[in-house]
């Protein structure tokens, strides 16, 4: 509850402040005339961030500036809420305790799933007062249903990843493998309703995304309430199968079970490095997969949506960002951006890694006999930092495969540079996550987060409408060159791969002077 009484602030305040800037930043006829001109009809836009109708009102504005990434915001937070209460307990002995009692497994799912539900509901009222608050302001005036229903649209993706998040947690054997089931259901989805908004023809694709069935209800502009049709149904279904598996299987076990009798592999297990590569290979290559899959899809549509670039006042706004050049480029440039938030979310789950392994205990086992930590934590270090030279590369060479597919002229050299270009901020996220580890060990994970967290915000929801350079100044992706609609800036690279540096060397030393610190 607490957790939701916070995103349920963080999506009103959004609400609000989106409403409130529109007649500060548009205070003309001409200017929202412009505005609607620049985004209302622009498939690279609307592939990006959503379709843009009505940009001439204070409702449409705020549709198109906050759906997006609060839509995304309350799915993240919905599957890891989830798998967090019902694999995670389950993980750490604690849903053992509670099924001894007079219930059963799927009962008790059942109730730990409507417990969720009410989260969800708390994030929706929330929203829902803070939004009718300031629609009873003349200056936005939103009705007090459509203030309701916008409020439905934005935790929407919540309800239906919690359901996903307690799906995958009935199929997987542990809490992580859970949540990186349900990330894939995510990333699969948004890269499904890129794709249907790009103007590729394809827009049929946004019946196939839980996000574009989402984009279809339409708030505030043109409602359509029966898009919610295949929203609850799709929340039905998985959370009836996550009771009726939850019934049918052990505790600890997963539905989709691992082997455990095979003959031993003892490759790599020479020392904590290769010990770390056997323990995280599944999920840095997941997030390679996943990177090389969102880039052979930006490349795919980068032609069809960057031709709707040239020429038009779009191509102003994104060369004002740092994204200038020819319509393609100019697109791959804000698409990497998402690449390089993708990537960041990759690294600060390899801090979380490290630290689960010191808090869960098994740390213990290798610093009782020879390893030293600086060993430990230098082969941590190195695994994930190949891990996101690997991702990036990905990124890089299949948006090149997808561009060569549809003949966009793009370089195999300039798709590399871009994937390249992505990695640094991801090792500046890693080495915060490596010195709150060190200083801060149960703060490891907060810390990049916060850090990600608020440089994708104002990046996403500012960056096209924020005038204040001090506020922009403090994402981290906005030191990032829109390669590769410009050349990278390899001198700014350097220096947050310096800083990045400097600070696993800090939170090494620190670790090399603490106690072991368990949850």
């Amino acid at each position: 509850m607490r957790s939701a009484v916070l995103w349920g602030y963080i999506f009103g305040a959004s609400v609000a402040s989106s409403a409130f800037s529109y007649d500060r930043i548009y205070a003309t006829a001409a200017e929202r005339h412009r505005l609607a001109e620049t985004f209302g009809a622009n498939h690279a836009a609307a592939a990006l961030f959503g379709p843009a109708p009505e940009l001439q009102t204070v409702a449409g504005f705020t549709v198109f500036k906050v759906s997006i990434t609060l839509m995304i915001v309350g799915a993240v937070w919905g599957l890891l809420t989830s798998t967090r209460l019902l694999r995670g307990d389950e993980d750490a002995g604690r849903w053992e305790i509670l099924v001894t009692a007079p219930t059963t497994r799927a009962r008790a799912t059942a109730q730990a799933i409507a417990g969720t539900g009410a989260g969800a509901a708390v994030v929706w009222a929330v929203t829902a007062a803070l939004t009718i608050a300031v629609g009873r302001l003349s200056a936005v005036h939103f009705d007090v249903s459509a203030s309701l229903y916008f409020a439905l649209a934005l935790v929407a993706t919540a309800v239906m990843f919690l359901a996903v998040g307690a799906l995958t947690s009935q199929l997987a054997v542990s809490r992580r493998q859970a949540a990186v089931y349900a990330s894939a259901a995510l990333g699969v989805s948004y890269g499904l309703r890129m794709v249907a908004d790009a103007g590729a023809g394809l827009h049929w694709l946004i019946w196939a995304s839980p996000l574009g069935w989402v984009e279809q209800l339409q708030p505030l502009t043109a409602p359509r309430p029966w898009a919610l049709l295949p929203i609850a149904a799709f929340t039905a279904v998985s959370v009836f199968l996550a009771v009726y598996l939850a019934g049918r299987r052990d505790i600890g076990a997963g539905v989709w079970p691992v082997r455990t009798s095979r003959k031993a592999h003892l490759r790599l297990l020479s020392g904590p490095t290769g010990l770390t590569l056997r323990l995280t290979r599944p999920s840095v290559l997941w997030w390679a997969t996943a990177a090389a899959t969102t880039g052979l899809l930006t490349g795919v549509v980068a032609k069809a949506a960057g031709s709707t670039i040239v020429g038009s006042s779009v191509q102003q706004v994104l060369s004002r960002l740092g994204a200038p050049g020819t319509g393609t480029r100019a697109y791959l440039g804000v698409a990497f951006l998402i690449i390089a938030i993708v990537i960041g979310f990759q690294s600060v789950t390899l801090v979380g890694a490290a630290r689960a392994e010191e808090a869960d205990g098994r740390l213990d086992h290798l610093l009782s006999g020879t390893i030293s930590r600086g060993r430990w934590l230098g082969g941590r270090v190195f695994v994930a930092t190949s891990a996101l030279l690997l991702s990036g590369f990905s990124a890089g060479l299949f948006t090149y495969l997808g561009t060569l597919a549809q003949g966009a002229g793009v370089g195999i050299s300039t798709a590399l540079d871009a994937g390249t270009n992505v990695i640094p901020p991801a090792i500046f996220l890693l080495g915060t996550g490596v010195l709150a580890l060190g200083k801060w060990p149960r703060q490891a994970v907060a810390a990049p987060y916060v850090a990600l967290g608020w440089s994708a915000l104002i990046e996403l929801v500012g960056g096209f409408f924020a005038q204040d350079h001090w506020v922009l100044d403090t994402s981290l992706f906005h030191q990032l060159a829109y390669a590769p609609a410009v050349a990278p800036n390899w001198a700014v690279n350097g220096v947050l791969l310096g800083l990045g540096a400097a600070e696993m060397l800090t939170g090494a030393l620190a670790f090399s002077r603490r106690d072991v610190i368990y949850q």
